[in-house]
């Protein structure tokens, strides 16, 4: 039998027991067809990039499946008529990986790579122009021409 990872997004309008009903409705699809569900992951209520069917957050669930293509297909398919799910997208793996997926690994601040060097230190170098200078403090042009004084206005 072939290895799938199915995400699926569900209204976010439903409750989290709805959508773990959702969830066992198709995970016994898949075992009524002759496969298997491993790791089932409820990464919960999420921001969309964009809408979709006027929903601006949605329900996300992953499914580690082991199961003939057939079974996938009808899963699929009550997926496309169940207007519940907002969209699926189910991917052929070599193997399932092991642990919680990359979604539900919490990574703590502290636990990111530090670039090199990155000591937080000047941002740059001004070189020979030293730091910025305020507007009044520029010398004049070299070669340009001056500015005529304004006439004074009578009052």
């Amino acid at each position: 039998m072939a290895l799938y990872e199915h995400v699926f997004l569900a209204r976010q309008d439903m409750s989290a027991q709805q959508v773990d009903a959702l969830v066992e409705q198709y995970k016994g699809v898949i075992e009524a067809n002759g496969g298997k569900v491993g790791r089932i992951e409820n990464w919960g209520l999420k921001s969309l990039t964009y809408r979709i069917k006027k929903n601006r957050k949605a329900h996300y669930a992953l499914m580690d499946i082991e199961a003939p293509a057939a079974a996938v297909h009808e899963m699929e398919r009550q997926m496309r008529i169940n207007e519940d799910v907002l969209r699926y997208m189910t991917i052929a793996v070599e193997k399932h990986e092991e642990g919680a997926s990359a979604m539900m690994q919490k990574r703590d601040r502290d636990d990111r790579p530090r670039r090199e060097g990155d000591d937080r230190g000047p941002r740059r170098d001004f070189g020979d122009r030293g730091p910025r200078r305020e507007f009044g403090d520029r010398p004049p042009r070299e070669g340009g021409f001056e500015r005529a004084p304004r006439p004074a206005r009578d009052a």
